[in-house]
């Protein structure tokens, strides 16, 4: 362990004395840096992820037929006219009567075209209750919804005067503006509550406002700072709303905790007695680095989504990626300056009803002193309770199933036009969600061409996996067809991905592949679903062993051992599994699902599971990178291994808590919106952040090092020759340094 000759030395030891020498400097650059990146990223504008580059496979190859050809495919509106006993039917005069008020009303609103009476086109169910008036919004399919108030209220007004029949409206604009208004605002709410609920727990957590304040103003700059490079990176690899709102949540998450880290190792230090100016070098020297490794390990996580091959999923690895970078760069930068610029006053604003706490210089928590105690008395039972009870939770995760979430199950019956997706599901299997054929040909007119399509669409409802109707929509100018078949399944995702499969590999080799040089790729909700399944499976692997391996090496190269490399990853294994085991147990089997307001709807949302080992793998190596940093400084001191862990982990305990509290309450908040989606991604990230900073930190990583004893430093002769990343840990190092010019001489350890 010992290192003979050491020098303080290290990126985050230099900048945080550099920054403590130079405040204004400091202070200034980075303002400047942020206003500069707002300025840029305003002027260069976000492009966003287009359609055609969301998938791969035929959802993209369809994708990019219809943008090839400048077809501009509008959104689709159906109204279901449907008997509400039972008793009318489709051929009686009274609904007859309500299908003509329908078609005259929402044509004389001026915003549809190509309004289609269900008596020429045949949509009528086979029960003869139920019928379909379909049309098209004019203009923007992504404005559609704004325009859409009068044609529902057209349909409104005709439901008022025909009583025994139910008349609702669905369709890609009506439910555009349906899910706005409903949950527009709720987005906005839990992002902005988010900042109030950390500046409040961070209040309690110092006592102090002016304390409580910096954590909040770094990370709010930070996201500031990434909007405007968001817009500059976007002309390269584009982005995406989902990528903004998760760049917020972690840069909130990371912003706050790695100035946390930083200001409470300063402030632990001075209330040790040390002068202000020795604080920071050691609060530099030692949070700092950690802040550092935590920063290049999360970084390195984030980038783990790149290898994806997904418009969005690489949106959301680039955006978060790039916070991290921008919070880590400025909590050793800027952070030490404006400590140094406010010396004392950083105390100040201190709230009258906390009692001001003055630690010691050990910072040692009672309640986790008296856990430490137990857990290192009886190491071997510890880690067996703890790895026992983590698997027991995890167990669930073997039996998960995903898959895109339909309209019921991602929001319940709570919405009236939920309930109306679930009827005319009902009466037209599949007719809400058909499936789509996009037909590129020569001459979509030519003899063979049209023969083909015709026998496709007989083939499509012969072979089972339709009950038609098929509708066909030319294109003639631009050569292309959409051939629209309503899937037998329904919103039944299982029995629905197997018509189309049936679709994709029977009917269209048959009918469309005997036509040369013609393409007809199938799309639709189905089948982008399909789509983005088989992709995702296929980056799991290289995602996760991209992401396990370089935050193995990091953690080797950081901490020059081969055993702290391995106990990370198993550890944070552990905590992804144990979260993933309470996403199943909760959403997919529904167990306690009531406790969070939510409901078992049977799976997980496709890209949850990878989108959550990634963020949960960098996040948790924010803990273990802080608490193992501190435990190696005390060995550094000379204290024994397990001394070292029990002072690193109690020393520690106060901040990392505090870091976990604020994580878990920005997470949760996400957990109390109203789409299944946003519910799983909330609990499953606020669980695992709990469990990381309680039974993984406070229990299973003190039991194992103590087990392990000295060989928690092991490393084979043949990896000494690998690049020392450590830093000097010590204090008393630091505190020997000379000044602003000794930094890199050499000092004993």
């Amino acid at each position: 362990m010992g290192n003979g000759d050491t020098r303080v030395r290290g990126i985050a030891a230099r900048a945080g004395g550099w920054s403590a020498r130079h405040r204004w400097a400091a202070v200034g650059i980075w303002v400047l840096f942020v206003v500069l990146a707002m300025g840029l990223g305003s002027a260069a504008g976000r492009v966003d992820v287009s359609d055609s580059d969301q998938l791969k496979g035929e959802t993209h190859t369809a994708a990019k037929i219809v943008e090839d050809a400048g077809i501009d495919e509008p959104a689709g509106e159906t109204v279901l006219v449907q008997a509400r006993d039972g008793g009318m039917r489709a051929t009686d005069a009274e609904f007859r009567a309500a299908v003509t008020a329908v078609v005259r009303a929402v044509e004389e609103t001026g915003e549809v075209t190509d309004v289609a009476s269900p008596y020429d086109t045949g949509t009528i169910s086979e029960d003869g209750h139920s019928a379909l008036v379909q049309f098209d919004m004019r203009g923007d399919a992504d404005t559609a919804g704004e325009r859409v108030e009068p044609v529902l209220k057209a349909v409104e007004d005709v439901q008022k005067d025909h009583g025994s029949l139910r008349i609702e409206e669905i369709g890609g604009a009506s439910m555009m503006k349906t899910f706005d208004d409903a949950f527009g605002d709720d987005f906005k709410k839990a992002e902005y509550s988010a900042v109030p609920v950390a500046l409040g727990i961070l209040l309690i957590a110092f006592g102090a406002l002016v304390a409580a304040l910096l954590p909040v103003l770094l990370a709010i700059t930070a996201i500031m700072a990434t909007m405007g490079l968001m817009g500059v990176v976007s002309h390269v690899m584009p982005m995406s709303d989902t990528a903004n709102s998760v760049m917020l949540l972690v840069g909130l998450a990371v912003g706050v905790d790695y100035c946390l880290f930083y200001l409470r190792r300063e402030r632990e230090e001075r209330a040790a007695g040390r002068d202000a100016q020795t604080a920071l070098r050691i609060a530099a020297a030692t949070s700092g680095r950690a802040i550092v490794v935590s920063g290049v390990t999360v970084c390195v996580a984030m980038a783990g989504m790149l290898f994806t091959g997904l418009a969005e999923f690489e949106a959301m690895g680039l955006a978060s990626l790039m916070v991290v970078a921008v919070a880590m760069v400025g909590s050793v930068t800027v952070l030490p300056a404006l400590l140094s610029l406010l010396g004392e006053r950083v105390e100040k604003g201190r709230l009258p009803f906390l009692r001001r706490r003055r630690t010691s210089g050990s910072g040692d928590s009672r309640f986790w002193t008296a856990v430490l105690r137990r857990v290192l008395a009886r190491p071997v039972v510890s880690v067996v309770v703890a790895t026992g009870a983590l698997l027991a939770v995890a167990a669930p995760a073997l039996g998960m199933k995903t898959q895109n979430l339909t309209l019921d199950q991602e929001f319940g019956d709570s919405l009236p036009i939920v309930q109306t997706y679930n009827r005319v599901n009902e009466a037209f299997p599949g007719g809400s969600e058909p499936a789509e054929v996009v037909v590129k040909a020569d001459d979509i007119n030519a003899p063979e061409v049209k023969a083909a399509l015709a026998d496709f669409r007989e083939r499509a409802i012969g072979s089972g996996a339709s009950r038609g109707p098929v509708e066909i929509k030319l294109h003639d100018a631009q050569n292309v067809a959409f051939v629209y078949v309503p899937l037998v399944g329904g919103s039944d995702q299982d029995k629905a991905g197997a018509s189309l499969e049936k679709l994709r590999d029977e009917v269209r080799p048959a009918m469309l592949g005997k036509v040369e040089g013609l393409q007809a790729p199938i799309t639709g909700q189905v089948a982008g679903s399909h789509d983005f399944n088989d992709q995702l499976v296929g980056s799991v692997v290289p995602v996760f062993v991209f992401v396990v391996v370089f935050a193995f090496l990091l953690m080797l190269l950081s901490f020059r051992s081969l055993t702290i490399a391995v106990t990370s990853i198993v550890l944070n294994l552990l905590s992804v599994g144990a979260a993933y085991g309470i996403l199943v147990g909760v959403f997919q089997h529904g167990w306690g699902a009531s406790l969070v307001g939510a409901e078992g709807v049977g799976a997980i949302i496709t890209w949850l599971p990878l989108f959550l080992f990634v963020i949960l793998f960098g996040l948790s190596m924010d803990y273990h990178v802080f608490v193992v940093s501190r435990i190696r400084e005390a060995r550094l001191r000379g204290r024994t291994t397990r001394d070292a862990v029990q002072h690193g982990v109690v020393t520690t305990a106060g901040v990392v808590t505090s870091a976990a509290v604020i994580m878990v309450a920005v997470f949760a908040i996400f957990g109390t919106l109203s789409m299944q989606s946003m519910k799983q991604m909330g609990v499953g990230l606020a669980a695992a952040v709990l469990i990381d900073a309680t039974i993984i930190r406070g229990v299973l990583l003190p039991a194992v090092m103590a087990l392990l004893g000295e060989r928690n430093w092991y490393l084979p002769k043949w990896l000494h020759r690998l690049p020392d990343l450590t830093h000097d840990e010590t204090p008393e190092a630091v505190v020997a340094a000379p000044g602003a010019r000794g930094e890199g001489e050499p000092l004993k350890v």
